[in-house]
């Protein structure tokens, strides 16, 4: 049943894709907010449909840590659900992606739309200037700014290296840092065709204050509060 619900959801979402991408190509005359506004109707589609084909519920926890003010979200990486849900499950959001992201067919040109920070993973030093220069930018527009410190999806259970950048953009502008846990991974696991049923945990920390803390010391007390939380999450498929 789950490789037939899988299917069906594959291809709806494919020609979602394919027509968001072109809606994203004709947006842009409009202003970012607009162009994000429109754009991400396919990400609130699309997780209405993991819902009704695939059985992928969430829940979000912690909404009242959020700040009035435009802020860095560094949230654990482990599934494609959190680069959709994301989106729209918070103000409106510029993510920092690897810069051949907006190569990809559809995907990548209606990302483009998105006002998204696009870096060069593999250019060190530089890839933390393009991280500050365009972050400034973006939440001086009103954007928050999504980082996945650990920078590649894991598995439930694993750690990636966290990375600095995120904190380095809070050091740099005074932003305060949202740190996030989920679990989607135990259901949308990375790579996976075949995605499970269940519920989602979206867990929401209080807000990590930059002043007087450097790039390092912000990014070890992100990681030390997410990999905490994540010990602490209810299992998603028992919860369906």
């Amino acid at each position: 049943m789950n490789l037939i619900r899988s299917a069906i959801f594959a291809v709806l979402q494919t020609a979602l894709t394919i027509f968001f991408s072109m809606v994203a190509l004709l947006s842009f005359p409009f202003s970012a907010h607009a162009r994000y506004r429109l754009i991400t109707g396919y990400n609130r589609i699309v997780i209405w449909l993991a819902r009704w084909a695939l059985g992928i519920r969430y829940v979000v926890e912690g909404t009242e840590n959020l700040p009035t003010q435009p802020a860095i979200i560094l949230a654990k990486h482990q599934s494609a659900w959190e680069t959709v849900a994301f989106l729209c499950l918070f103000p409106p959001v510029s993510p920092v992606i690897k810069q051949e992201l907006l190569k990809v067919p559809f995907f990548g040109w209606a990302f483009r739309m998105l006002s998204p920070i696009a870096i060069d993973r593999g250019a060190g030093r530089e890839a933390l200037r393009q991280i500050v220069s365009q972050g400034k930018e973006k939440l001086a527009q009103g954007f928050w700014v999504l980082v996945f410190p650990e920078g590649t999806r894991v598995g439930p259970g694993e750690k990636g290296r966290y990375g600095i950048g995120g904190g380095w953009l809070a050091a740099e502008t005074g932003a305060p840092i949202v740190p996030v846990a989920h679990n989607a991974g135990e259901l949308w696991p990375k790579n996976a065709f075949i995605k499970r049923p269940g519920t989602i945990t979206v867990r929401v920390g209080p807000v990590i204050d930059p002043t007087g803390k450097s790039a390092a010391e912000l990014t070890r007390a992100v990681e030390a509060w997410i990999e905490t939380e994540m010990t602490r999450l209810p299992p998603a498929a028992a919860r369906y």
